[in-house]
């Protein structure tokens, strides 16, 4: 049986800020390979959702919130709990990829430096796959030009670029195409799964696209929202829903 690379159970996180929210995720198993749509209405706590799996946000509670990661087991919950920040900082970093919905790149860098950032924030010698990737990305001819050079659309290719040159276990991509016309979005997004796909990696998106999802074939985790009373602050609760992963599309 494939050991998951995350367990949660019995996880919450509340926010006060705007209307308020308690995001809940009762039970999430995350396994190598497996393709998921995070999906929600506006202030559903998507966002929110990613940055917990990222060990970026902490949880207010947590039953369990365990990590198996290039042979070892890492819980989450105690380093949480020891305020052991460095140790999560070294696994994100290690074993995660995150694109940002704005690709959060560095200005001063050019597209190379960029890709290549978080090699070398682990010390990694050489190049590694960016050649592949900047192929497979198509932005091969724009290595050598900076950040204000490029289009939105090859921001976010450099984004997934630098998200995958590093080999991570998991990637997490937050509105990845949010910023993109109907088809550049479609493109990119094709980019973002096959590369991923192709790497061997897991990989969780946010999106408020349920049509573009459905047609990747992802798997659904929904942030379900109810309100008992108007003022009252939203639970939202984060569930997994059946559905074909990338790799079982007929």
């Amino acid at each position: 049986m494939m050991t998951p690379l995350i367990e949660i159970r019995n996880l919450s996180k509340i926010r006060p800020e705007g209307r308020g929210y308690e995001l809940r995720i009762p039970c999430l198993e995350l396994c190598p390979g497996d393709f998921f749509a995070l999906l929600g209405p506006s202030g559903s706590g998507k966002s929110t959702a990613l940055d917990i799996l990222a060990l970026i946000l902490r949880p207010d509670a947590c039953e369990e919130f365990t990590l198996h990661l290039g042979g070892i087991d890492f819980s989450a919950k105690d380093a949480w709990m020891k305020g052991n920040i460095d140790s999560m900082a070294d696994i994100r970093a290690r074993y995660f990829g995150y694109v940002l919905q704005v690709g959060g790149l560095l200005p001063f860098l050019d597209v190379r430096g960029n890709i290549l950032l978080s090699r070398r924030a682990l010390g990694l010698e050489g190049d590694g796959p960016l050649e592949e990737l900047a192929e497979s990305l198509n932005i091969s001819h724009l290595l050598s030009k900076r950040v204000d050079q490029i289009s939105v659309g090859e921001r976010q290719r450099t984004a997934i670029a630098r998200a995958l040159a590093h080999n991570p276990s998991l990637v997490l991509a937050d509105e990845p195409t949010s910023a993109l016309d109907p088809l550049t979005a479609a493109d990119v997004m094709n980019l973002l799964v096959s590369t991923t796909r192709r790497q061997g990696a897991a990989l969780i998106i946010s999106s408020h696209d349920w049509d573009m999802v459905r047609a990747g074939g992802f798997g659904e985790l929904h942030i379900d929202v109810r309100q008992s009373k108007p003022g009252e602050p939203i639970l939202a609760t984060l569930t997994p829903h059946t559905g074909p992963k990338v790799g079982e599309q007929k």
